[in-house]
């Protein structure tokens, strides 16, 4: 394998290109070849029944106990995987239809024996509590306590208790947002609203309430007679895409901000761009959002498009993504603290959110948030002068003057803006082209090894390894367990599965 440290400009970027090609060809003489080293046997968990399949995955990071949200139940497990509780979820009597759903009042439509799929699952340390999101009733939530989960609550009698009616595992991303004072933890859900935007806010910001029995449980951070703290996608919107929807792939919190990635029908061709229109299928476009912690009224909202570009080949379709520091080796290639915040983010070719057929090339991108924040700082600061307008399309903002619209106090100070915004060109990155189709992509932290990310290339296990010694890029086989400890912590999570 060849590895080169190169300096390139994308746009505002200054960064370098570490190229991967699949199948490796001979190791270098000083590392091991795979068959020197010798595989451990790892712990395993299977459900007592192969389909109640595992969708979320949370680890303690203060014991290593792992949870898992899965189809009807919710596992608690040891850090070497064996099971200490479970906790039913379902299934129960429903109906998707059912709004409100049929334990808060009769509903008329045929009700059958439902699965419950897990769709969120959020530790919140402050109060020793798992949330729990699943399919039924709409969406409503259990808050389970760490120790056994016991239910503590699980709100269900009022609208801002039904967080999404979607029935896919991957449709609703949550962030706690603690402010470690007396003040409450915020929780932002990002959710697809299935067509059914008078329902279910794309976005919102709710409250997390110390007593997990609490009326005011989900409730809206802000809520008045005109302003909300969410965002709905507007009806007019699906006149130009009948099934236009948002579909949010990873969500985080850094510094002052929330994010989190998505995917989006791209828009601007008419009604002959939905899929339904003409027989053509929708294509898709790749994009970061980024909200104020403390707006709320979402006026703060941007959009950011984010994809790679190698050899004129673009990767746009946005699979998976994680947020780690950048650690010291891989701060210098990139020019940032070890303490950075670097995203991963694994794209594949093409703008169709479902092909027919797997993409056969990935490439695994590394933006720093850093530079993202200031293309944001950037587009806020031309908005400020004038400069274009807001063409925030799937909310029908147009052809407003962004001089009308945003404001700013003095050089240098926070941005103040009365509108969502978005970024017109597109947020390119450090960029990990691989040959092959990547399909998982757990990882492991390490304070000079920045990550260690094992994945399952063609059915033949291996680990990549990002940010070691002259900015390689190393592909091999697993690595035995790591030993705990302040200099390598174990940190096991799934970064997507192909389709």
């Amino acid at each position: 394998m060849a590895s080169h440290n190169r300096r390139w400009n994308f746009v505002t970027f200054s960064c370098c290109i570490i190229v991967l090609l699949v199948p490796l060809v001979a190791p270098r003489t000083q590392q091991p070849s795979a068959a020197s080293i010798v595989l451990e046997e790892y712990n395993t968990f299977r459900a007592e029944n192969p389909e109640w399949t595992f969708n979320h995955l949370a680890v303690d990071r203060s014991n290593g106990n792992v949870f898992l949200g899965a189809v009807n139940r919710i596992y608690k497990l040891s850090p070497e995987l064996d099971v200490q509780v479970s906790h039913q979820t379902g299934p129960e009597e429903d109906n998707r239809n059912c709004y409100p759903p049929r334990i808060v009042q009769p509903c008329s439509e045929p009700l059958t024996l439902t699965n419950n799929v897990n769709k969120m699952l959020l530790m919140d340390y402050r109060e020793n509590r798992l949330l729990a999101c699943g399919s039924l009733y709409q969406g409503i939530c259990k808050l389970l306590r760490l120790d056994d989960l016991f239910k503590l609550g699980e709100p269900f009698h009022k609208k801002e208790h039904y967080l999404s009616g979607v029935n896919e595992s991957g449709s609703v991303f949550g962030v706690i947002v603690s402010y470690g004072d007396a003040s409450p933890d915020k929780l932002f859900v990002a959710t697809a609203v299935d067509g059914r935007p008078e329902y279910f806010p794309t976005i919102s910001s709710r409250k997390l309430t110390r007593n997990s029995e609490e009326d005011g449980m989900f409730a809206y951070v802000f809520h008045d007679e005109f302003v909300a703290s969410m965002i709905k996608i507007p009806s007019d919107t699906f006149t130009v895409v009948p099934d236009f929807d948002i579909y949010y792939i990873y969500g985080f919190s850094s510094g002052n901000f929330v994010y989190f990635l998505t995917l989006q029908p791209e828009m601007g061709g008419g009604p002959t761009t939905g899929s339904s229109a003409a027989g053509r299928e929708q294509v898709y476009t790749s994009k970061l959002v980024r909200l104020c912690k403390d707006d709320t009224a979402f006026n703060s909202y941007v959009e950011v498009p984010v994809g790679c570009v190698k050899d004129g080949v673009e990767y746009r379709l946005l699979q998976a993504a994680y947020l780690s520091k950048a650690g010291s080796i891989l701060a210098r290639s990139l020019g940032v603290g070890p303490d950075d915040d670097i995203l991963y983010a694994v794209f594949s070719k093409g703008q169709k959110r479902r092909p027919k057929e797997s993409s056969q090339e990935s490439a695994l991108c590394v933006f720093t948030l850093k530079e993202i924040n200031e293309r944001i700082k950037d587009r806020l600061q031309s908005c400020y002068k004038g400069e274009g307008t807001l063409d925030l399309a799937w909310l029908k903002v147009k052809d407003i003057s962004c001089s009308s619209a945003a404001k700013c106090t003095k050089p240098n100070k926070r941005l103040t803006y009365k509108q969502p915004l978005k970024c017109r060109r597109m947020t390119r990155s450090v960029k990990l082209p691989i040959m092959q189709q990547l399909v998982r992509m757990p990882c492991a932290d390490s304070e000079r090894e920045s990550r260690k990310c094992k994945g399952r290339i063609k059915g033949e296990e291996k680990t990549l390894k990002v940010g070691e010694i002259d900015g390689m890029l190393s592909l091999s086989p697993p690595l035995a367990h790591h030993a705990r400890g302040a200099d390598h912590r174990e940190m096991p999570f799934a970064l997507g599965w192909a389709e």
